[in-house]
């Protein structure tokens, strides 16, 4: 582990110290790549503009040419909280904007694999639907969006996954419209906009559309800004990088949530994961929420999720909450064995190896397919190598599947490498996509090995020992009188997460005394500038020394109604 202080330009710190931002704020924020205050202004205003976002004009014209001719509506929504949060929204906005006749369909994880494929367009059209709209989908959809319009249905696909590429072209399914900021020709800056965020954009559109037609005006139209708290937590269960644009959506989310103007099923899911809404953080919606509406997709059905964020009832909203609440238990007893396994076999590969392997591939017939992408991330963090975990495929007559889910480093394309695999040894990937840093696949179970030595060729070409080496940013020395928990409490509350990472600190400590608690956690008292503070590294066992380079994050914990700051520990290096 190497720990790397970020760089912080002093003239951006004392622009932002001008405009009468904190000095540690200041700092952290200068640090993270903004150089003047207007890009800290989360106003609605500041959102990029919709018309900005190629396809969100005929979007709006072909729903609004649907609502007017009352036509019926179906959503084809993905299984994740991304996928259910832009169903919601899509929903929740479409009812809002007059839309009388909108349903939805979300595939099962294990049946239907993931996206628009040709049987769930046979579904829509069976529900008398005549237009079907995908969230967080259908971008490589080709066979589902052709038969959907053989079927006689109009087709408007709304994601933001990168487009397929075949024969070294992009290439895009035949929808109607296309909305997408990743699609060829989109102007849009926010390229890392969530599908919820997408959504969003698409019926702001429509409702300036509408305006336009006169359906209603400025002083009477729906307020779509009570769907910022779906918004804003799809955005940030779905790890995509919080731009200035993205961080705007979250910020607008979570402010309303802590004003407590939010849909039922959140404030339940606040109370099922003894969360306070009041105060409620990015990490709440990452650690907390995301993980419960995911783990309907994951082990049951994704229908629980949609619908409890749906439902305008509190106590049918209590009820499902705690349905998600118990799954999500459930979810973390697969996971944590699974776990256990995973890392056993990868700790094998290690050792075995004449030479450390540049990526992991683990697979075990009794794995479970639901939770193969956070085992994956597991084994990434602890090896730091891009790392692919199989099950076999549940889906009847698809038995002889593997099913991969994987996760990756920073500097290393997965989505990319997948092509890059298929291209070189064609047959082994039946099915493929996603990102830079996560990414599907499906094979044969016979062809395991050959993916397994094909992703470890692109590798080994890709990787060197510098990007191998696992790095850590902080923002280096916490200054003595910035150690309270009102400040504390004041970091909490902004917004951070993937591309705008939380405050992490380093620097060299006096370790007084450590002791195990819980078998598996060190609880440690340092010498913080020469005075004491509480400090606790999860997951660590081995002693440390008495002087050590430690980074840390800053937590408040309350012993016998004092509110005490302490160091939740993340890596040491030697001093």
């Amino acid at each position: 582990m190497k720990l790397i202080v970020r760089d912080i330009p002093p003239r951006s710190v004392w622009a932002l110290e001008q405009a009468g931002i904190h000095p540690l704020l200041a700092q952290l924020y200068a640090a993270r790549g903004v150089h003047n205050p207007q890009e800290l202004d989360d106003a609605l205003a500041r959102l990029l503009p919709p018309a900005s976002m190629k396809g969100t004009a005929e979007a709006a014209r072909l729903l609004a040419d649907a609502m007017a001719a009352k036509q019926k509506l179906c959503i084809v929504a993905d299984y994740d909280c991304d996928g259910a949060t832009a169903c919601a929204t899509a929903i929740r906005g479409l009812r809002l904007l007059g839309a009388q006749h909108v349903d939805y369909i979300v595939p099962d994880r294990v049946q239907d694999g993931y996206g628009l494929t040709p049987p769930i367009s046979e579904r829509v059209k069976a529900n008398g639907a005549d237009v079907l709209i995908t969230v967080d989908n259908g971008i490589a959809s080709f066979e589902g969006v052709a038969r959907a319009r053989a079927l006689g249905l109009q087709v408007l696909v709304t994601d933001h996954h990168l487009p397929a590429m075949r024969n070294g072209q992009i290439e895009l399914p035949d929808a109607h419209v296309i909305v997408n900021p990743n699609q060829p020709g989109c102007a849009f800056e926010s390229k890392a906009i969530a599908g919820v965020g997408v959504m969003f954009y698409v019926l702001l559109a429509l409702r300036a559309e509408l305006r336009q037609r006169g359906v209603f005006d400025a002083s009477n139209q729906p307020k779509l800004d009570t769907l910022l708290p779906l918004v804003a937590l799809g955005t940030v269960a779905d790890v995509v990088k919080l731009d200035s644009n993205n961080r705007r959506l979250v910020a607008q989310g979570l402010k309303r949530v802590r004003a407590l103007i939010q849909p039922a099923g959140l404030a339940a899911l606040f109370v099922a994961a003894s969360r306070e809404t009041k105060s409620a953080t990015t990490f709440d919606f990452g650690f907390a929420l995301g993980p419960r509406i995911n783990a309907a997709g994951r082990l049951s059905d994704m229908t629980l999720g949609i619908e409890c964020l749906l439902t305008d009832d509190t106590n049918r909203a209590q009820e499902l909450a705690q349905t998600l609440d118990a799954i999500n238990r459930e979810r973390r007893e697969i996971e944590g064995a699974m776990r256990e396994q995973a890392l056993a076999v990868a700790e094998s590969l290690f050792e075995d190896a004449q030479e450390t392997p540049p990526a992991i591939c683990v697979f075990d017939p009794e794995f479970h397919e639901g939770v193969v992408g956070i085992v994956a991330a597991r084994i990434k963090d602890k090896f730091h190598r891009p790392s692919f975990v199989f099950a076999n495929s549940g889906a009847t007559g698809h038995g002889h599947e593997l099913k991969g889910s994987g996760r990756s480093i920073a500097g290393f394309h997965l989505r990319d490498a997948l092509d890059l695999v298929a291209k070189r040894y064609p047959g082994v990937l039946l099915r493929f996509g996603g990102h830079a840093m996560a990414a599907g696949c499906t094979i044969l179970e016979e062809h395991l090995d050959t993916f397994e030595q094909g992703l470890n060729e692109v590798a080994k070409e890709w990787l060197d020992a510098a990007t191998l080496m696992r790095r850590l940013y902080t923002d280096g020395a916490l200054k003595p009188e910035y150690r309270r928990p009102d400040l504390v409490d004041t970091l909490h509350h902004e917004v951070w997460g993937q591309g705008f990472a939380a405050p992490t600190f380093s620097e060299e400590l006096e370790v007084v005394s450590q002791r195990l608690v819980g078998e598996k956690h060190l609880s440690l008292k340092l010498k913080h500038c020469g005075q004491p503070v509480d400090g606790i590294w999860f997951g660590r066992t081995e002693p440390l020394p008495a002087r050590v380079i430690l980074a840390f994050r800053l937590d408040v914990d309350s012993w016998r109604g004092e509110r005490r700051v302490r160091f939740l520990v993340e890596a040491a290096e030697s001093a």
